[in-house]
C-alpha cells in the first residue's frame, strides 16, 4: 500500500573531518535524529567536492587523507525537522543546509489477520 504524504528534505553537508566531542559530525547528526524519533536519516560520502575555502576535495588514491564531503539526508514532517535544527545550529560550523518541500510515498505492507 502506497501512502502519499508531504515533507521536508534536509540535506547537511560537512567535511568528513569534521567532529563533535570526539566523534565525526555526521554520526552525531544521525545520533541525534534517531534520538529525536525522525523517520530515518541516511549518509553519503563524497568522491570530490569543495567548499566556501574553494579547496577541492578528492578520493583520489594518493589523496585519500583528504577531508571528503559528507552528505547527510533525512526526510520527515517539517514539525519533527524543526527539531533537529537548534542541535545543527550549535555544532555545524562549516557546512551547507538546505531545506526543501518534498511530497513523499510511503510504501507499506498490508497487515495480516
Amino acid at each position: 500500500m502506497k501512502i502519499p504524504t508531504n515533507g521536508i528534505l534536509l540535506r547537511i553537508s560537512v567535511g568528513e573531518e569534521n567532529q563533535v566531542h570526539g566523534i565525526p559530525l555526521y554520526e552525531a547528526i544521525v545520533k541525534k535524529a534517531h534520538e529525536l524519533n525522525l523517520a530515518g536519516a541516511s549518509v553519503f560520502r563524497g568522491h570530490m567536492g569543495f567548499g566556501a575555502d574553494s579547496r577541492i576535495h578528492t578520493s583520489k588514491m594518493l589523496r585519500l587523507s583528504e577531508d571528503l564531503p559528507m552528505l547527510i539526508e533525512i526526510v520527515d514532517s517539517e514539525e519533527k525537522i524543526n527539531q533537529l535544527l537548534p542541535f545543527l545550529d550549535e555544532h555545524v560550523e562549516e557546512g551547507l543546509i538546505t531545506m526543501e518541500n518534498v511530497k513523499v510515498i510511503q510504501y507499506r505492507h498490508k497487515l495480516k489477520k
